[in-house]
């Protein structure tokens, strides 16, 4: 980790490397990026990219890091249209948050029911919800299963 200030993000990616982590966590791991469930959040199937290296700004990104991110934002959206049948996804990255200053890009599901107030940046309001509303680690890892065989079976470009 290049950061002088904790990374929580690395945190994980450290845990997934010792193999330590719940399935949701641990769905899809490529060369650069690993791919895992939101763990504080309401909405199922709100899924992280996440570099595998600690970079804080888009910037940062190799050629290698960025051709994969684009191949893994498009595969995992249709692993989610798929798996959870949203009508599309939205991606968001920011890398702000103080336990997270780590590039990692948002994949949200937004479903044909969604209420329109939780759609476009309102989505957010599915997010660091109280853990009595998040999504169940069963329900997680069901969808992280879906996603994964997914990416198995649809393995074009890694």
């Amino acid at each position: 980790m290049t950061t002088t200030q904790p990374c929580m993000t690395c945190e994980l990616i450290d845990r997934r490397d010792r193999g330590e982590a719940p399935p949701w966590d641990m769905i899809h791991r490529a060369d650069h990026w690993d791919l895992v469930h939101a763990y504080n959040t309401s909405l199922p199937g709100w899924l992280v990219l996440v570099a595998r290296r600690h970079v804080a700004a888009i910037d940062e990104l190799t050629e290698e890091e960025a051709t994969e991110l684009g191949v893994l934002l498009r595969r995992s959206s249709a692993a989610l249209r798929q798996v959870v049948g949203c009508v599309k996804t939205y991606v968001c990255q920011f890398a702000e948050q103080a336990e997270h200053p780590h590039v990692h890009f948002h994949i949200v599901p937004r479903m044909a029911d969604q209420p329109d107030d939780r759609r476009g940046p309102r989505v957010f309001g599915y997010l660091g919800v109280p853990e009595d509303e998040r999504v169940s680690e069963e329900k997680m890892n069901e969808i992280a299963a879906g996603v994964g065989q997914y990416l198995a079976t649809n393995n074009s470009n890694r």
